[in-house]
């Protein structure tokens, strides 16, 4: 196993992260960009007359597409792996958004299926305007039909749908270790690196207590009260949803909750003229957080028979690849056993003393997690500008690692016609939307 990546300075990772500044540079891209086509196209032209890319079909799809990810998951050596079970619902991560689409792809002689990809629409804000952003996720290809060019025709299928949609960008993420990842969206789909993120993971303890000290209290938020305070708060990041209201209000989310210091006060989230409505007071050092109950969608499952892999999904993110940099003890969790995790997200702090806050909310989150349902894991995701990433718990049971997103115009506009978002520079302090992670 390969150890946890250790966290380096934003500006260390600005020397590998070159954005486009002026338009001179984003047309030397797009030249750039038409220098490639050809040999994408090439690639294509593979698969083109071998395969057809159509539209998932969940009455005869399901179980192929279920064998499909798992063998793409599975098939290396022998041993003990683990692999996402989506229950039965391979839409489970796109069905958040009213509109998403699953395309296979389905070989002509046989009519086997031998390749998948996900993909959403979303809204978002960032200092420059708000964006209709397409996201993809779930890219896989067959382990023995791979260098055929069906991947390329797959993020060619759903880039086309996001397209006749209206999307103007496409966002997409791997970790920064995944160099196969890199170079099939940079090399070949012509991708920019957008932003660097770090995950961290820590197991939960069943039999350990974790106690909050006696001068900081935790209190959950009205909803409506939660959605008034992101308003207000969430537009000093450089990316993040504008359905905010959306995301609070769905089954999955547990809540949100204010941590404080119990002398420097709160509002009275107890008195009836409170518990709905705008937020006006709030104090000196303070953090507010969510958390997302993952379990009731998909969980992770530990099988025989295939080794502890390091995982190189090129889209999915973490929840497929948390075993091969998490410190958990093998023996934490049974084989042949399903389990899920607690995702914090939307954390936002203020105040000279986060450190303490920080600390608690996350101790908070292992607690809750006891007691949630198949729940072993507790995770956040943190852009590398985020005030708060320092302030993480520097606890050796927790794993950290990096994270990239990857962005591309989808836009048939001359750049000087447009405010292009890949002129805005590196996306350091982002919002990390739960229904995608």
């Amino acid at each position: 196993m390969d150890d946890p990546v250790k966290l380096r300075s934003h500006s260390q990772d600005n020397q590998s992260f070159k954005p486009i500044e002026t338009q001179e540079q984003l047309l030397l891209f797009c030249a750039g960009a038409n220098g490639l086509a050809k040999k994408r196209n090439n690639m294509v032209d593979k698969a083109v007359n071998k395969v057809l890319i159509r539209e998932f079909n969940a009455d005869t799809d399901i179980e192929v597409v279920g064998k499909l990810e798992r063998k793409c998951e599975l098939e290396s050596k022998r041993g003990v792996s683990i692999f996402t079970n989506m229950m039965c619902d391979p839409l489970c991560r796109i069905r958040f958004y009213p509109l998403h689409i699953m395309l296979v792809a389905q070989l002509l002689e046989n009519e086997e299926l031998v390749g998948v990809v996900r993909g959403c629409i979303k809204h978002v804000g960032t200092g420059f305007g708000g964006h209709v952003i397409g996201c993809i996720l779930g890219l896989r290809v067959s382990p023995t039909h791979r260098r055929m060019g069906i991947g390329f025709q797959l993020m060619n299928s759903v880039e086309e749908w996001l397209l006749r949609h209206g999307v103007q960008y496409t966002f997409l993420a791997t970790e920064r270790s995944n160099t196969a990842s890199t170079n099939l969206f940079t090399s070949k789909c012509n991708y920019m690196n957008i932003s660097s993120l770090v995950i961290f993971a820590q197991p939960i303890c069943s039999s350990e207590k974790y106690m909050l000290p006696q001068n900081i209290k935790i209190e959950k938020l009205h909803v409506d009260q939660a959605i008034s305070l992101y308003e207000n708060k969430q537009r000093g990041k450089d990316m993040f949803p504008t359905d905010m209201d959306v995301i609070l209000k769905e089954k999955l989310s547990l809540g949100t909750w204010v941590c404080y210091f119990e002398e420097q006060g709160w509002i009275n989230l107890d008195s009836e003229e409170n518990n709905h409505g705008t937020i006006t007071k709030t104090h000196d050092s303070w953090v507010i957080f969510n958390i997302w109950n993952t379990c009731e969608a998909y969980k992770l499952h530990i099988q025989k028979s295939q080794p502890l892999r390091y995982f190189h999904d090129t889209l999915i993110h973490a929840k497929e690849k948390i075993f091969s940099w998490l410190k958990m003890p093998q023996s934490n969790v049974s084989v042949e056993s399903s389990f899920g995790f607690l995702f914090l997200y939307g954390i936002h702090g203020e105040g000279e003393q986060l450190g303490e806050l920080m600390k608690s909310v996350w101790n908070f989150a292992l607690g809750l997690g006891q007691n949630a349902k198949d729940s072993k894991l507790i995770i956040t995701e943190m852009g590398l500008c985020d005030p708060l990433l320092k302030h993480v718990p520097d606890n050796p049971s927790i794993s950290r690692i990096h994270d990239i997103w990857y962005a591309k115009s989808l836009s048939t506009h001359h750049p000087d016609e447009q405010d292009s978002l890949l002129m805005e520079g590196p996306l350091g302090n982002v919002f990390v939307d739960p229904r995608e992670f």
